[in-house]
């Protein structure tokens, strides 16, 4: 068997363009399969985090259309200006599931402390949106009941907005910013959150009291939505049937006609982003198996051109004692040992590959041994299969027929 492995790493080594070549094929399978499969899986867990941004066993009604790109990312279509406070009262007092429930109206604005003046999300909401949305001030406090009833000029800033109007977010407490053209007196800066799962960027948002907002800067009738804290995750398909008829009774919508709002649990979102992932798998098992096809092919090729090149050193090796299961183990132990190699350096690439998409993507860091151990795997049993009619070709040749044609 050793010797059999000298003699094969010596054809390779004899070979070595035509060997490159047809491991290409392998490599890139290899490469395919790893790094997609890896990158779907932290896409899907950073989905799942982003999720749980949300709060725990959070409902959403809202306005418009909610479409989750294949990306994973969201974005709202058809907002419109239907969706009114008394929407979003109806459906905390009507919902028995209901914990708790905080409306909210969200609008992009610029705000300005002296000569700085940067954009950012004002969400306008109730007291209760800490409870429902698990997310709380870091430093000062947030919206009071006392507040909303005052239509209170008082914002609480997310971190970052903190950070750029600032420099250092403690010393935004008690400072006096301009949102459009209303003052309002900074009392608290939120923690660090980040992202939630429909794409905004909770740490770049300015939250004001609902009435404020309705009242002292725009004026207007209509929200954006409510959130609903549930009393436990097993109750959203019952929770979404009644806010359903809810809001297409308020909206006044028939059974069957396009409503104007969206209805949103965890497990809807985690289903949309399984929906738009199943696409890059797909697409990257088809890419892979491609490959892996091409590289099968060219390593059967390759195979065949060495058997019929190396017809004499097959028949000196017959002469002096070889058996046929030598000459198959030989040809196949190379086909074995030039896919498994490409399919070594593809695993390594992709990891590598994978890695550098995890730190751009900010995406957790996951591994996993099938989608590692696989691929190599899989690489040894293509080469083996593709070298297994070379190798019963090349124990067919006779030392007579060799000295006839010779």
């Amino acid at each position: 068997m050793f010797f059999s492995f000298k003699i094969a790493l010596a054809s390779l080594k004899a070979h070595r363009l035509r060997s490159i070549l047809a491991m290409v094929g392998v490599f890139l399978g290899a490469l395919a399969l790893t790094a997609v499969q890896h990158v779907s899986q932290a896409m899907y867990l950073k989905a799942e985090m982003e999720t749980a941004k949300l709060g725990t066993n959070l409902f959403m009604a809202r306005s418009g259309k909610v479409l989750f790109r294949r990306s994973g990312s969201a974005a709202v279509r058809n907002v419109t200006t239907t969706f009114t406070l008394q929407d979003a009262r109806e459906l905390i007092g009507s919902i028995p599931q209901s914990r708790a429930g905080a409306p909210f109206a969200s609008k992009e604005l610029p705000i300005r402390y002296r000569a700085i003046k940067i954009p950012c999300q004002v969400v306008a909401t109730w007291p209760t949106y800490t409870e429902v949305r698990s997310f709380s001030p870091a430093m000062g406090r947030f919206i009071t009941w006392e507040d909303e009833n005052q239509r209170a000029r008082v914002c609480v800033l997310g971190m970052k907005i903190a950070e750029r109007l600032f420099g250092k977010p403690d010393q935004a407490l008690g400072q006096m910013v301009y949102i459009f053209r209303a003052g309002v007196r900074v009392i608290g800066v939120m923690e660090p959150k980040g992202a939630d799962i429909v794409g905004s960027d909770q740490d770049e948002q300015v939250f004001v009291p609902l009435s404020t907002f309705m009242r002292r800067f725009t004026n207007q009738d209509w929200i954006t939505g409510v959130y609903l804290q549930l009393t436990d995750n097993q109750s959203y398909d019952v929770v979404k049937k009644t806010a359903d008829s809810i809001l297409r009774q308020r909206h006044h919508l028939g059974e069957g006609e396009a409503v104007d709002f969206s209805l949103l649990t965890a497990k809807d979102t985690i289903q949309l982003q399984e929906q738009a992932l199943q696409l890059v798998q797909t697409l990257g098992l088809l890419s892979s198996g491609i490959s892996f096809a091409v590289g099968g092919l060219g390593i059967l090729s390759l195979m065949v051109l060495l058997v019929r090149s190396r017809r004499m050193e097959i028949g000196v090796r017959r002469a002096v004692g070889a058996r046929r299961l030598d000459i198959i183990r030989q040809f196949i132990l190379e086909s074995g040992l030039m896919a498994g190699a490409g399919g070594f350096v593809g695993v390594v690439s992709a990891a590598g590959l994978v890695l550098l998409i995890y730190k751009i993507g900010k995406m957790p860091v996951t591994f996993d041994p099938v989608f590692i151990i696989g691929p190599m795997v899989g690489s040894v049993l293509l080469g083996l299969i593709a070298g297994a009619y070379p190798a019963w070709q090349a124990a067919k040749i006779e030392v007579l027929d060799i000295l006839r044609n010779e």
